[in-house]
């Protein structure tokens, strides 16, 4: 198994236990700033796995691998969270109250673009919305991984001795 995936499914079952506790009110800002370091610590994994000869760009593909794996199934998890929350909480009921209760200077945007308040209540623009947040966040691990794999190769590589 090559250190890449290795590194990208231990993070990933991080991720999914993130998600998870992420349900908390309390930890999901806590969960959302460990997530970034996970990404990094799964390029650093990656790349502290890789056989030699090791170079940092061998180091920033691998770690942006393991990060896109990582990210995967921690978004894919939140998706699933956000569609069960929506329907089985009375998403659409709870935005729309929320969005009655905005000042009408607010309101009045949306009537006049002739937007009906309730597609943003609707279950697809839930998925819609997570589905988006996760691409990003698709490519901030893949980055941060990246990050983490090269830096953790530059920095064992033993400097070269000029004569």
């Amino acid at each position: 198994m090559s250190p890449s995936l290795k590194a990208g499914l231990i993070g990933a079952a991080v991720a999914v236990l993130f998600a998870l506790l992420g349900m908390v009110p309390c930890l999901g800002c806590i969960t959302s700033l460990l997530a970034l370091v996970l990404y990094v610590g799964v390029g650093v994994l990656t790349a502290t796995w890789m056989e030699p000869p090791r170079d940092a760009s061998k180091g920033a593909g691998g770690g942006a691998v393991a990060g896109l794996i990582t990210a995967l199934a921690g978004g894919i998890t939140n998706l699933i969270i956000s569609v069960v929350r929506f329907t089985v909480g009375g998403g659409q009921a709870a935005i729309m109250r929320q969005f009655r209760q905005l000042p009408p200077e607010l309101r009045e945007p949306w009537r006049d673009l002739d937007i009906d308040p309730r597609v943003l209540a609707s279950p697809g623009f839930a998925i819609g919305g997570s589905a988006l947040c996760c691409g990003l966040g698709l490519l901030l691990a893949a980055a941060l991984g990246a990050a983490g794999g090269a830096i953790t190769v530059s920095l064992q590589q033993k400097p070269e001795t000029s004569a």
